[in-house]
Parts: structure tokens; sequence; C-alpha cells
């Protein structure tokens, strides 16, 4: 028989013992309890094999302890778990399962219907997660910490969505970095809303919390009301969320009664932090947050491949619109199209070395090759250092607009457009044009009863913004497009410039 497994977040689990781990809809489990359930399901996944070598196991459950058990069971039995999201279409899910390679799928009851009819079309064996826990005996194998651990698809906003390979070393490496960052400890409650398919929600979230021997609560999907019975019912440390969540819920604040909205707000007062990421945050939010709950929000730059790579402090200042500096054992430097490092005030391409770093994309060594530079992965996410603090101006791709000759942040003139009174929420995209290279695209989601013509908006924006940044094109919307962690999909988004203009 193989000896123990050495999986450092098993190892820690142990100590933790009869302490609350997972707090979910099917009851509340402790370390001992994950542990046992994971080592059943991952015995069950081996049926007398010594060891799964790195086999591909997709699987969707909903949101909970029954996630947790699985995904760790994967890792204990040798796998490779590739986790899918419940809003997937069933097209993407085949494209998901079959671009991974995947050995074998396994679901909760609930996804039964949508992924056996997948797993019969790719002829691959079906497995439902109640067949995972028959009485079972026997070892488990040694897991080198060296070994892939997990294939988290990115969302796929310049083409296909390409699988990001990380060892139980990265993973542990981007764990690490962050509690020692945020400070987490055993004594942390941590109220999880956000999809266990994103490196957001399983890592900063999820594994850290297990990591540290803290409770993490998981609601099954986000609500912002629930959301806010939780703020007030449990004596949590911690939240995490994406901007668009924070959004709901200063609009279920500014719902409630005078007694209501002060119940909530100091319902906040008990935590020590909060967190956004996944999408910039506008200002205007951090500053109504803060006035609700006294908090500002916590911003951070991390990204599938890499994990975190920067935050702003858990004590000191936390400048608006910025993300801070570099997590511990995560190296970040700027440099310009030709790879050379630019300096303060300077604007270029982040690039990220250092153990945190993903191994690969999955089957796609060319992709896997052009990625990396002397050892520095580049992010395709471009920035600059304003008083030793990165500020993050958008995608090299979507949100670097080159106009007339200059180089223009999308993400810069979002933030000055939601100070217009009309303006709700915003997204701004470079439009072809022959002339100038792009023309600078505003789509428009208006206040209610407000309207709004481009010349009144090009008047309003040139007191605000050099010419060349002020919109020529705009549309008003009743919603933008995004993806399930509440970024903009600006791909998509260019699209309704072909259909209308205004």
């Amino acid at each position: 028989m193989a000896s123990s497994e050495k999986i450092a977040l098993i190892a820690r689990a142990e100590e933790h013992g009869f302490r609350p781990a997972i707090i979910s809809s099917e009851g509340t489990y402790n370390y001992r309890q994950l542990l046992e359930r994971s080592r059943q399901i991952a015995l069950t996944l081996l049926d007398g094999r010594e060891d799964l070598k790195e086999e591909r196991v997709a699987f969707l459950t909903p949101r909970g302890f029954d996630y947790a058990a699985l995904q760790w069971g994967i890792w204990r039995a040798g796998g490779i778990a590739v986790p899918l999201g419940e809003m997937h279409p069933v097209s993407e899910l085949e494209y998901l399962i079959s671009d991974s390679a995947a050995s074998m799928v396994v679901a909760h009851p609930e996804f039964e219907a949508k992924l056996r009819a997948i797993a019969r079309n790719l002829s691959l064996p079906f497995v439902l997660t109640e067949e995972l826990l028959s009485p079972s005996q026997g070892s488990l194998p040694k897991i080198d910490p060296a070994r892939r651990a997990m294939i988290l698809y990115t969302s796929g906003t310049t083409g296909k969505a390409k699988g990001v390979v990380s060892t139980h070393l990265n993973i542990q490496a981007q764990v690490k970095s962050l509690v020692e960052a945020w400070g987490w400890t055993s004594e942390d409650y941590i109220l999880h809303v956000l999809p266990l398919h994103h490196v957001h929600g399983i890592i900063n979230v999820l594994t850290c919390a297990l990591w540290a021997g803290a409770r993490c609560e998981i609601l099954p999907r986000f609500d912002p009301l629930e959301t806010w019975q939780k703020f007030v019912e449990r004596d949590l440390t911690l939240f995490m969320a994406v901007p668009t969540i924070y959004v709901k819920l200063i609009a279920v604040w500014e719902g409630g009664t005078p007694q209501e909205q002060e119940l909530m707000g100091k319902a906040c007062q008990k935590f020590r932090l909060m967190v956004s990421g996944s999408a910039a945050l506008p200002v205007s939010v951090l500053a109504e947050w803060k006035a609700i709950t006294g908090h500002t929000i916590l911003e951070r730059y991390g990204m599938t491949e890499i994990g975190m790579a920067l935050s702003n402090p858990l004590y000191g200042e936390r400048a608006p619109g910025s993300v801070g500096t570099a997590l511990p054992q995560v190296e970040v430097r700027l440099v310009d199209d030709g790879g050379n490092p630019v300096g303060p005030g300077v604007s270029g391409e982040i690039q990220v070395k250092g153990p945190s770093v993903f191994l690969e994309y999955w089957q796609r060594p060319e992709e896997t090759r052009a990625s990396f530079h002397q050892g520095w992965f580049s992010t395709g996410d471009v920035a600059i250092v304003e008083k030793g603090i990165y500020r993050i101006l958008g995608r090299k791709s979507t949100d670097i607009i080159k106009t007339g000759g200059y180089k223009v942040s999308a993400l810069e003139i979002e933030e000055v457009l939601r100070s217009h009174p009309a303006i709700k929420e915003c997204a701004v995209v470079g439009i072809e044009d022959p002339e100038w290279g792009e023309r600078v695209g505003a789509a428009l989601i208006l206040e209610s009863g407000e309207d709004l013509t481009l010349a009144e908006l090009r008047t309003w924006g040139k007191r605000r913004l050099a010419p060349y940044k002020v919109p020529t094109r705009v549309v008003i919307v009743d919603d933008l497009p995004r993806n399930p962690l509440g970024k903009v999909t600006k791909l998509l988004l260019k699209k309704y410039f072909e259909i209308t203009q205004r």
C-alpha cells in the first residue's frame, strides 16, 4: 500500500479537530467530519487503485459542504479537480469537460439531468455524489506537492476559455500569502457568497478559511436580503465580494427604514475586514459603503493564473482606486511594449513572478511559453505606480484605448462618468475607427427619469477630462453584459455600438 498523503491543507485540518469548519444548507460540519467525508470520497474514487495519477475529475455540486468534501476527496486520491459552474450552459459545460480530458464526471443529483447527458455524449463515467459515500477501507496515496491539483477556466473574454493548471504548491503559496497579509486566524468567521469555480471563491475565501482553521458559512447563492440578515445574526469577522454585490447591498440598505439602516450599519462594526475584487470598485461605491458601515473596503488585484498579487494594507491607509503593493512572496513589475521595466508614473503591463504563479495552460504549450518572459508571467493588465502604490488602468486588450496616438484608460473614464448625476452605471470601450484608430465609446445606464444626449455629455466631460478621453459615441442601455463575477464583458459590449448609435 502507498504511504499516507501529505497535502499541507489536510495536515493543518487535522490540527483543528472538532472546530466548526463549514456551515451550509446541509448543516454545520467540523474539520474532523470534513476529513472523514473527503477520505471516504477519495477511497471510493480510487476504487482499489493506489493513485488517480492526476486524472481530471470534473464535478458540479451546489455551494456548501459537499463541494469542499468532494474537492478535497479528489485531491487526496491524487486527482486534478475541475470545478464546473452552476450557471454554465450545457454547451460550455461540455466544452470544459472535453477540453480538460476529464476521466469522469461527478454531479450532485440537482445537476444529474444536465451532466449525465454530457457524460454519455463524451463516453465518460458518470457518478452521483451520493454514490461516493459507500463504506471504504484502504490507504491514500502520498501526494507530491509539486503535482497538479486543479484546473480553473478563465472567463474566455478574449476567446475560448483556457484551463489554468495550479499545483498543490501554487495553491499553498497563494493561501499562505493571503493568510499573512490579511491576518487570518482560527477565530475568523467568514460569510461566503461567491461562485465556487473561480479563484476568488475557491482560494481567497474557502481555502484560506480552512487553512486558518476558521469558520466558513456558505450561502447556496447570493441574496442581498439574506446576506444582510446574516450580517445582523452572525458574529462574522470577514466578508469578501465583488463590486456588484456591494452595490446590491447598498440598494437594500437605502430601501430600509431608519431603524433597519441603523441595525445594518451596527452589524458591520464587528467585522475586522471587508474586501472587494474581480472587477474595479467604483470610488463612489467605496465612499457609500464607508458612510453606511464605517469600513473602507480593501481592494486587491489578482487573476486565475497568479492568485492574488497586489493588495491594499490590512492596517494603514487604503487609497481609493488603487490596489496597493505586492503581497508577501510575490514579485511584481511593470514593463513597456518591449518588455523593459518602467519607472514610477509610467504605465506598463503587469508582470508577476513567484511560487503562486500557475504551472501551465492545460494542453496549450505554445500559449504557456508565450505568457512567460524570463520567468515573469505577463498578465495582460496595465497599471501605473503612483506614490509607491499600484493603480490598474485596465486590460491591455479591452481597457486600453488607442485613439489619435494617445493611450487612454477606459477605467479612468468610467470613474469620471459615474460622477455625472444622470448616470447610474457605465462602461467604456474602444470602437474601431479608420481616422482615429479607435474612438471612445460609452454605454450608459441612466438614473430613473433622466435623459442625456451625446452633446450634453461631451460638454460636461470636457471640463473633467482631456479632449481625447471624452466619449464620441454613446449608447443608452438597460443593463451591461457581465460574467458570473460581475465583470463587464467588453467584447460583447462592443457589439452594442454596432446595433445602435446615439
